[in-house]
């Protein structure tokens, strides 16, 4: 079961092509969907988590509480909303494009993708890219 949440924000019309696409993510990656709910808030509401689970004390667009056992992946995915419309204006992408990759990242990190060093980060955005081009 893929979920989607709003707290504080605007929802997000998301469709059964979406939830499609993020099934198709998980088994390309050879994985299994188990419970994956994301939680769209404020930029405030993930600096809290944040600083409180991560002890970071910065904004972020994503933050994913894994919940993985073996090939299932199930997890709690927190996403700053305003920070995604801040990203989106400074990489020169839509809105939508941005809401998608960020979906994907969130569930590239259940499968396995790191990002921390810069190799990481350039496998995660390849990753990124090549399933957005299938939306």
């Amino acid at each position: 079961m893929i979920q989607f949440f709003f707290e504080d924000v605007d929802p997000l019309p998301f469709d059964k092509k979406t939830i499609g696409w993020l099934r198709t993510i998980i088994e390309n990656e050879n994985k299994k969907q188990g419970k994956i709910t994301y939680v769209f808030c404020t930029d405030e509401a993930l600096l809290k988590i944040n600083q409180e689970y991560l002890q970071h004390d910065y904004f972020t667009d994503i933050i994913t509480f894994d919940y993985v056992k073996g090939t299932t992946i199930s997890a709690d995915i927190f996403v700053s909303l305003p920070r995604i419309k801040d990203n989106a204006t400074t990489h020169n992408k839509s809105f939508n494009s941005e809401v998608h990759r960020v979906l994907a990242h969130g569930i590239l990190h259940l499968c396995g993708y790191k990002d921390k060093t810069p190799e990481e980060s350039t496998l995660m955005r390849e990753k990124e890219d090549f399933y957005l081009a299938q939306m």
